[in-house]
């Protein structure tokens, strides 16, 4: 499967899912990119965020307030440092990490994913899809 996905991801796409790497802040697809629709996992397409979650964070990196689906969280003690990494149910794909200085009217979350661990399904194209029951995310007065 290894080879497969390398056949099929990009270079950092394949070092930070499966290799637990990290991706450059501030030079990446998501970091600012705010367009409404969902971000799934670019290896098995599993749904992970919606936009409607997402916020500026400073940090770099595309931040999320919460998921859209139970995400696997691991003790992460890598570098020195205390933190908690985050990685999809289907796929254990590598996607980031969460802290707990994310905005408090938000739940206080921050999801902090790297853009190469995702793949963006605009609202306009997930009708008729299999991401089609996430347009009731995007109802009115449902946040």
């Amino acid at each position: 499967m290894k080879d497969d996905l390398k056949k099929r991801l990009s270079e950092m796409s394949f070092h930070v899912t499966q290799e637990n790497g990290t991706e450059p802040p501030f030079r990446n697809e998501f970091y600012n990119h705010f367009e409404k629709g969902i971000y799934v996992d670019i290896v098995s397409g599993e749904p992970l965020f919606s936009s409607l979650d997402k916020f500026e964070s400073d940090c770099g990196w595309p931040s999320f307030a919460k998921p859209i689906t139970k995400l696997t969280n691991k003790r992460d003690t890598s570098y020195g440092m205390e933190r908690i990494e985050v990685r999809s149910k289907e796929a254990d794909s590598h996607l980031g990490h969460v802290f707990n200085d994310g905005p408090k009217d938000l739940g206080g979350l921050r999801y902090c994913i790297n853009s190469a661990a995702l793949r963006f399904i605009p609202y306009e194209e997930l009708k008729g899809t299999v991401y089609e029951p996430y347009l009731e995310l995007f109802q009115e007065n449902k946040k």
